[in-house]
């Protein structure tokens, strides 16, 4: 069992849980994910790492209530246990295989599209703590849809936020902060987006002509987290490979965003019928 050492909720539907897995703390890096189950008979849920403390023994997660298995896990209040947490799970980030060394100097910018956030952040933390250069861009629908703005100004060295309707910042898409950034001058050595499908998909589409290499995360097709069950299989290169074993993280000009997207939507009936029961306090 897995103690939820602190629980809050940064929105209405994202909440926020420290978890006491010493083993995982110890052994994490930026871009590795978990599997989470809430209970005994539970769904195994995904989730990328949002920080962790080798020192404590904990690892931070971020979850937003989008279905059953979701909305059971933020029910649970802190002193409370999950059932599993196992992890850390996938390939860490390309920077991690460097000479930490050799990250010093460089520009990176981070483009973090609502929940992309939370796995944003190891990465912008670890590189900004190496020395590089680390700029964030961070969108959202709204401002009270933004979470974490306090921990990431602390880790990068400009923080963009972009809202659709103007409430907080550049108002409009975060691709259109892209091109701003790079028409006032500011030379990138690399680019990581992480987001909704659709928004790493035009991050694609605005970035490909600058050559700059971006890397995206499709974490969000990943069911089982071992490769087993094939619902995160996504071209790339034109290639079939599994977001969870061989990911999560990609050259994001070799992704078909469009066969993702198809992918993300074939269990929709399913989740919003789960779902349903939940709300109902049927059992799953």
């Amino acid at each position: 069992m897995y103690k939820i050492v602190t629980k809050k909720f940064l929105t209405p539907t994202i909440c926020l849980m420290e978890i006491d897995a010493p083993l995982v703390a110890a052994s994490a890096e930026p871009g590795q994910f978990v599997i989470v189950r809430a209970r005994e008979m539970g769904e195994r849920i995904p989730l990328t790492v949002c920080d962790f403390d080798p020192v404590k023994g904990t690892v931070t997660i971020v979850i937003q209530i989008i279905g059953a298995s979701s909305r059971i896990i933020c029910a649970l209040e802190q002193g409370d246990s999950l059932t599993d947490f196992v992890g850390p799970l996938g390939r860490p980030s390309d920077f991690m295989e460097e000479d930490p060394a050799a990250l010093k100097g460089r520009r990176y910018l981070f483009v973090a599209g609502g929940l992309g956030t939370a796995p944003v952040y190891p990465q912008a933390k670890y590189l900004h703590g190496h020395g590089a250069a680390v700029d964030v861009i961070v969108g959202a629908k709204t401002e009270s849809l933004i979470i974490m703005e306090e921990q990431m100004s602390e880790v990068c060295d400009n923080l963009h936020i972009c809202t659709d309707d103007g409430s907080k910042g550049h108002h409009g898409l975060v691709t259109e902060k892209i091109k701003l950034l790079l028409e006032s001058g500011v030379k990138y050595d690399q680019v990581v987006a992480i987001g909704p499908m659709i928004m790493m998909k035009f991050v694609a589409l605005t970035l490909k002509p600058t050559s700059i290499p971006l890397t995206v995360s499709l974490n969000t097709l990943m069911v089982d987290g071992t490769g087993m069950c094939g619902a995160c299989r996504v071209t790339v290169g034109g290639k079939v490979r599994f977001a969870c074993v061989e990911g999560p993280e990609f050259n994001a000009y070799e992704v078909d965003f469009d066969e993702a997207l198809r992918r993300q939507s074939l269990y929709k009936p399913q989740e919003i019928e789960a779902d349903h029961k939940c709300r109902i306090g049927r059992d799953l």
